[in-house]
């Protein structure tokens, strides 16, 4: 379960009709993973990946690259100013188009879940809109934008907190054809029954804190017990003056980036206090 600090993600508005409803945005899940990275069996040292153009067998800068559309024959290749030129959605509001009914919404469709904390000096409006959405039994469709997409969401309660989870859109969903399932096949009332009484035998409530993912708690204690018998590499070792190299110097490119990134946005903020 998550412990740490939450971060908003994303500040905006709920609307529907006259109501405005301020809301921060936070990310529901988490990946609990243990983080995993390749190295050279022989030495332990990194193994890293390179973009490297297929034409001249450069390294590629990021800076320098674009995106493209490949349609199999024909290349189309988008620049920055390309994409710059698009209408790009920057609505701050998340607009509810509709209110249906909680079972229509296909499971299958649901994507990532996102937590909403009311954004003003009143909670009155987003509790009213999460005291209609249960007395109601209905789940509002939204649409909004989030870092320059257009999303469709499902809005909904859980735990008395507003929750939006993206949906995929129709054409995102395959459609299943299997032609193994269209031979005729008789089941026994008998076999129906039989069936019936061991899914009985299985049956509880869910309680998804019951079930733990073995493999990670499995891996964790393998790690441990590497590093308590010192099987052990110093970090240090594992990076090699190549990596650099090979780069062309884009390692610290990158940092001056992220150094000038952010001394421009505190910058703004400072500007923008004053």
């Amino acid at each position: 379960m998550f412990t740490g600090v939450m971060r908003a993600i994303w500040k905006g508005a709920l609307t529907f009709g006259l109501v405005n409803v301020p809301v921060k945005v936070y990310s529901a899940t988490e990946d609990h993973d243990v983080p995993l990275h390749q190295v050279h069996a022989a030495d332990g040292g990194r193994i890293r990946y390179q973009r490297i153009c297929e034409i001249d067998g450069e390294v590629v800068p990021y800076a320098d690259i674009d995106k493209a559309y490949d349609d199999g024959e024909r290349t189309v290749v988008l620049t920055a100013e390309d994409i710059a030129s698009l209408p790009a959605e920057r609505s701050r509001e998340i607009e509810i188009v509709e209110f249906v009914p909680s079972d229509q919404i296909d499971l299958l469709t649901l994507d990532k879940a996102y937590y909403l904390e009311p954004d003003s000096a009143s909670p009155k409006a987003y509790v009213l809109l999460r005291q209609t959405l249960e007395q109601t039994e209905r789940t509002a469709i939204v649409r909004f934008s989030l870092r320059q997409k257009t999303r469709l969401a499902a809005l909904r309660v859980r735990d008395e907190v507003l929750v939006l989870q993206t949906l995929l859109w129709a054409d995102e969903v395959r459609t299943a054809s299997f032609s193994s399932l269209d031979e005729p096949v008789k089941i026994s009332a008998k076999e129906l029954e039989l069936s019936a009484s061991l899914v009985d035998s299985f049956s509880a409530d869910f309680d998804p804190a019951r079930f733990v993912d073995e493999y990670q708690q499995e891996l964790r204690t393998l790690i441990d017990a590497k590093l308590e018998k010192g099987d052990a590499l110093d970090t240090s070792e594992t990076f090699g003056e190549q990596a650099e190299k090979d780069a062309g110097g884009e390692v610290i490119d990158l940092m001056a980036a992220l150094k000038a990134s952010v001394e421009r946005s505190r910058a703004a903020r400072a500007a923008n206090a004053g």
